[in-house]
């Protein structure tokens, strides 16, 4: 008998013994093997069952209830919204090691410490059966993060050894286009410790990923959560930004008040070897994404202008003391932001008086009294193209430090 076979007979002694439905999870809350109904099923265990994916939403309802870190059998609230009833979580542990979670459902919360216990006795036995399971899924993640990271290495050997290892494995298969998404955690309040991290970033990334099974792979990889994509016909800017946005969502579920996370899209680019161009641009995007707030957590590549290159500067440069000094004048000067904002339309509309004054709704007097005083408090003629370059790049400068 397998050890698969032998999990699910454990699994379904168990619910015949409890008179409920059980399932055990792995620790990303993935379906191993589930028992029959007992008449208590609910909406999340038919998606388990039919899908064997409860989906991002439920996952993260569960793992923010800080399950990963139980040692003991303990209760996650029923969920309306989610149409969840309430469950017995206990985690199956060999030593120290998370190998996965016995969920039982207990809508009325009526479960005797007998049948507690009994859940308890069934995890030390699933724990020497999922401890095979466990290396052997391991060695398969290990491959799969090894695979990526090498197609994204700067590294051309690299690259190339990676595409057969990637075609040998099946996991993501050749089409014309390649995207890739990343997406960092944002701390907050209360420390994310960097297993429950690496946890998020996955659950989040693999979950996107097994929706185009084949055309995709999520793996956490160097603090980072990674969704490499291949597309037969390429994807919209929309579609991209949903799906980051997605991302940011499905980590913020599993990490709760822990902290946030933001996201960055590269460029959609042709054929796997050049996944790692499209890799650069998403990590810039996604600093982008963390450091200017007015991009609201998600930005793409294509989309940043002058900021991709500011960005690629080191943190330390990127100060106040950068910004041009005729700008921080302005800025000092400027109470209501009005001239600033008028002086970037401006500049962003090619220096075209009309085409700005529609832009602010403005009539042109009231825009050549504003661009007077622009040129008053910055000493710079808005005459002169180097002039101009330099308020255009330090009016990017003020958005990244603020």
């Amino acid at each position: 008998m397998s050890e698969r076979e032998s999990l699910q007979r454990l699994v379904d002694t168990l619910a015949e013994k409890l008179g409920r439905s059980v399932v055990l999870d792995d620790p990303e809350l993935k379906l191993i093997v589930a028992s029959r109904h007992f008449g208590d099923a609910d909406d999340q265990r038919v998606r388990a069952v039919l899908q064997r994916d409860v989906g991002v939403p439920a996952i993260g309802y569960i793992l923010g209830h800080g399950v990963a870190r139980w040692t003991s059998p303990g209760v996650i609230p029923a969920n309306a919204e989610l149409g969840m009833k309430s469950r017995l979580c206990y985690p199956v542990r060999w030593q120290a090691q998370l190998l996965g979670f016995l969920l039982v459902i207990d809508d009325d919360l009526s479960m005797t410490a007998a049948q507690k216990q009994n859940v308890v006795d069934a995890g030390h036995e699933a724990a020497v059966l999922l401890l095979g399971e466990q290396l052997g899924q391991d060695l398969l993640r290990r491959e799969v993060e090894a695979c990526v990271s090498g197609l994204l290495s700067a590294e051309p050997m690299r690259r190339d050894a990676a595409v057969r290892e990637l075609d040998r494995l099946g996991v993501v298969r050749r089409s014309t286009h390649v995207s890739i998404t990343v997406v960092e955690l944002v701390p907050g309040h209360e420390p994310v410790e960097s297993t429950e991290a690496a946890s998020a970033l996955r659950i989040a990334t693999s979950g996107l990923a097994r929706a185009r099974s084949g055309y995709a792979a999520g793996v956490a990889l160097g603090g980072r959560g990674v969704l490499l994509q291949t597309w037969d016909t390429p994807p919209g800017e929309d579609r991209l930004r949903d799906q980051a946005a997605d991302l940011r969502e499905a980590v913020r579920r599993v990490v709760g008040d822990h902290g946030g996370s933001v996201a960055g899209v590269g460029r959609l680019r042709t054929g796997l070897t050049a996944a790692h161009r499209a890799y650069d641009e998403a990590c810039v995007a996604a600093r982008a994404a963390r450091r200017v707030p007015s991009l609201g957590g998600v930005a793409l590549a294509d989309e940043l202008g002058p900021l991709e290159l500011l960005l690629r500067l080191p943190d330390h440069e990127l100060t106040d003391a950068l910004v041009p000094e005729p700008l921080i004048r302005l800025r000092d000067a400027d109470s209501t932001g009005r001239l600033l904002t008028t002086l970037r339309t401006y500049l962003d509309e090619g220096c075209s008086a009309p085409a700005t004054a529609e832009a602010l709704h403005l009539h042109r007097t009231s825009l050549y009294y504003r661009l007077e005083r622009i040129q008053e408090h910055t000493g710079i003629d808005l005459n002169d193209g180097r002039a101009r370059l330099l308020l255009h790049l330090g009016l990017y400068l003020l958005d990244i430090v603020g």
